[in-house]
């Protein structure tokens, strides 16, 4: 049992989430700095204004992740930081923050995964039409050259968009976050169906532009199905739950799935949304299903799942009093057992988990530390299923554990934190808990630690 030589430990972010600074040195508006201004948007009515402010405190922030043994960080970069109208003429100042963070990180030994698109979309293009607009993956494919130009001398791992089910789904169809819309499904299936094209065209950006060999991935959500039991037939069902396009609404895995890594959209999913499915162009398959190095997928908890007396996927309802996170998920650490064994038979790639992690009840104690014991036997419980996982041919390749500190977390504000790094956010002051010095332990012994109890 073992992890490979070459496996990725690391931790993520994202711009919004941390960065703060949102008007500092030309960054432009984003839709999440106009969704956070509605009343009522965010609980108790916060933004991402100042978050961790970390645009002004990355330096500290990269020594504490020396400290805690990071050997990747994934972050993402702000789009409106970099190009504040959206397209046109690249923010010199904005992409100079990236350059330093970037040069900070591979001198702390810390390999850069930066995310291109993790929600920040500039207003500017949101009044110009956003997802929606077919001009939208061209405005995508100039931010991205505009970075891979700066960052691509160094940076050998890239992903795409981060969750388009979240931030089309949640944003443009059920109002949830930014931009905060209500549109039909047509609509929604058409908005979707531009961040793929935009995803394509960020790869063959990537491809032309970078001046060293480079690895090329994309984050969407994995929605877990786990089977029941261990028998064949319910495996089988949740195979096959896995990959089924059953709900009116479009936020399954094969939709934004298939597409990118077997060039298609899949059957079902045509049935059922029928005349309000987008109108693929000619090229646009090829353009959505370039090649890519890896399988990344962000999963938290997974469905239960058995094969009922037809043998058609049935979900089990979880037992009373069920084990839950501080944001309400089940502990299921079987989710990152079965999910990357059902994605890599299907897709055949090696497996990035991008994202992974628990929201806690966490506070400085009277001893000035920060005791986290839930977060460190979750964490335990979901790698030691990944281990498993890649021992039965999973080919895990790594595993960014959400989040390295506290942060804005959208709607839910500072109420959710999910961090190996306590920030008091009034102050800025950052902790380490003790699931960073337990994850330390993790990655410094290639997770042979996992076997040793905490």
């Amino acid at each position: 049992m073992s992890f490979p030589n070459d496996f990725a430990w690391g931790a993520a972010t994202a711009s919004y989430q941390i960065e703060g600074a949102v008007d500092a040195d030309g960054r432009g508006r984003s839709v999440w700095d106009s969704y956070c201004a509605r009343p009522g948007a965010i609980w108790e009515g916060q933004s991402g204004a100042v978050a961790c402010d970390h645009y002004h405190r990355w330096r500290e922030d990269v020594a504490l992740m020396r400290q805690v043994g990071l050997g990747a960080y994934r972050f993402s970069i702000a789009w409106p930081r970099v190009m504040p109208e959206g397209d046109g003429t690249a923010n010199a100042k904005g992409l100079g923050f990236y350059d330093r963070l970037v040069d900070e990180l591979l001198a702390a030994g810390i390999q850069p995964w930066p995310t291109l698109f993790h929600w920040d979309y500039p207003q500017a293009l949101f009044d110009r039409g956003g997802w929606l607009s077919p001009d939208s993956p061209e405005w995508f494919a100039d931010y991205t050259r505009a970075v891979v130009e700066r960052l691509g001398d160094r940076v050998g791992h890239w992903f795409t968009l981060n969750e388009p089910q979240c931030f089309i789904g949640f944003g443009h169809r059920d109002a949830i976050q930014a931009p905060g819309l209500k549109l039909s499904r047509a609509e929604v299936l058409r908005a979707g169906h531009h961040a793929l094209l935009a995803h394509g065209r960020a790869v063959q950006v990537i491809r032309g532009a970078s001046k060293i060999p480079c690895k090329v991935g994309y984050a969407p959500v994995g929605w877990s199905k786990i089977p029941a039991t261990d028998s064949p037939d319910d495996v089988e069902a949740a195979r096959r739950a896995t990959f089924a396009v059953t709900d009116d609404e479009p936020i399954d895995n094969a939709w934004w799935m298939d597409p990118v890594y077997l060039g298609r959209y899949p059957e079902d999913g045509l049935r059922l949304y029928g005349a309000d499915a987008p109108r693929v162009g000619s090229g646009d398959m090829e353009t959505i299903a370039q090649p890519l190095d890896f399988q990344a997928f962000n999963t938290y908890q997974g469905t239960p799942i058995r094969a009922g007396a037809d043998g058609r996927p049935e979900r089990v309802p979880l037992p009373e009093g069920y084990a839950m996170t501080f944001f309400y998920g089940s502990v299921t650490p079987e989710a990152l057992y079965w999910t990357p064994r059902f994605m890599h038979e299907r897709y055949r790639l090696p497996v990035v988990i991008s994202e992974n992690g628990t929201s806690n009840a966490d506070w400085v104690a009277l001893d000035g530390k920060v005791h986290d014991p839930q977060r460190i036997d979750y964490v335990r419980r979901y790698l030691l299923a990944l281990e498993r996982a890649g021992d039965d041919g999973a080919g895990i390749a790594g595993y960014f554990l959400w989040s390295f500190m506290d942060n804005f977390e959208w709607s839910h504000g500072f109420k959710q934190r999910f961090g190996l790094v306590h920030v008091d956010f009034p102050t800025g002051t950052r902790t380490l808990k003790d699931s960073a010095l337990w994850y330390r332990d993790i990655i410094a012994t290639n997770g042979e630690a996992l076997h040793r109890d905490p």
